[in-house]
């Protein structure tokens, strides 16, 4: 069953990338092929959030809950999964529901931005799981040199979780009221 996570990984890993370079392009260019990619951005990314489903699905099958969840290291590789396949959801819902708005004025900087930040969470999400497996790559070093080593467990804080929830749920009102607005 491990074989088939590892599978199944590698095909959000490689849409998620591949929309990750296309956000930047058609951010930076105006031209026709950028206009081309972005029309395929959408499918793209949908089709990433699917596997990616199935994906980590398949990896709560193959590591029991027990196991991953009593090591550091397991506890590391399934927030950053979930944040991860969230992440990459949120740019899918925004990118499908905003359609070309985004690459109006500011907001293509922050498409490019979202992106880049979702490829170093894919990045990242990788490394862990690479870990897992005892395939170490020079990412876990980058990581130390930024003060995280990866076998040590990443703690939230409980009130940074909750400052969380209600930013985000404030930004929603916020979003939703301004969408009525402008409606």
């Amino acid at each position: 069953m491990a074989a088939y996570h590892v599978v199944l990984v590698h095909f959000p890993i490689a849409l998620w990338m591949t929309a990750g370079l296309a956000i930047v392009f058609r951010a930076i260019s105006e031209g026709p092929v950028a206009k081309a990619v972005d029309r395929a951005l959408v499918p793209f990314l949908a089709i990433g959030f699917v596997s990616g489903i199935a994906a980590y699905a398949v990896g709560l099958l193959v590591w029991p809950w027990e196991s991953l969840s009593s090591s550091p290291l397991g506890r590391n590789h399934m927030l950053l999964a979930t944040w991860t396949l969230a992440y990459w959801g949120l740019i899918l819902v925004t990118r499908w529901m905003q359609g070309e708005a985004v690459w109006n004025g500011f907001m293509r900087w922050v498409m490019a931005g979202l992106a880049i930040l979702g490829n170093v969470l894919l990045g990242i999400t990788g490394t862990l799981g690479g870990h897992l497996i005892g395939i170490h790559t020079e990412v876990s070093q980058a990581l130390r040199v930024l003060g995280w080593e990866v076998y040590t467990t990443f703690y939230v804080p409980d009130t940074t979780l909750i400052a969380i929830c209600v930013a985000s749920v404030v930004l929603l009102a916020a979003g939703l009221l301004g969408a009525r607005r402008a409606a």
